[in-house]
């Protein structure tokens, strides 16, 4: 019991310490931030379960390896005939100007669209769309903003991704 408690405060280290790179190395591959957020969830899912196998030693290259190779089965799938920028070009897009990966990479620009798509549904699912997918607000923290529930939050949270989802792939915004 107490290597699965271990694992655990370990994997939420990892998700607390290297979720924005993950999204991050997930967005620059797919350029879809919906798909992104499945495949960083996905990446942590699939370090959870090599732990055992892990060495410890290089964490951030570890987990970046995994989203790489998650993104990479994503977009050589069936369903997924997108084309695959290399991996060079990847790591070349990432901005060296002394912002961060994820500042780099998700620009203004996509933060703007994304403002703009939330702008477009209806209350209560555009404060909350805003909330957690532009402000980064966990479910817990806007329930306790808003005097909500956790599970309504978290319903409204599922339906705006999915409202969001649809609107960002028509680029209605």
């Amino acid at each position: 019991m107490k290597a699965i408690l271990d694992h655990k405060e370990q994997l939420e280290y990892y998700m607390k310490e290297y979720g924005r790179l993950v999204f991050t190395v997930c967005y620059s591959m797919t350029g879809d931030y919906f798909q992104s957020e499945d495949l960083a969830q996905e990446t942590f899912v699939s370090a959870y379960r090599h732990l055992d196998s892990f060495d410890g030693k290089n964490e951030k290259a570890w987990l970046t390896r995994i989203a790489t190779n998650k993104c990479r089965d994503f977009l050589k799938s069936a369903a997924n005939n997108k084309v695959k920028p290399a991996e060079d070009e990847v790591f070349a897009a990432i901005a060296s100007d002394g912002q961060s990966p994820e500042e780099a990479l998700l620009s203004a620009d996509v933060r703007e669209r994304m403002l703009a798509c939330c702008r477009k549904l209806k209350e209560p699912y555009q404060s909350i769309a805003v909330s957690y997918f532009l402000n980064e607000e966990s479910p817990q923290d806007i329930a306790r903003r808003t005097d909500k529930n956790v599970k309504t939050v978290q319903t409204q949270i599922y339906r705006a991704k999915a409202m969001l989802k649809k609107l960002w792939k028509e680029g209605s915004a």
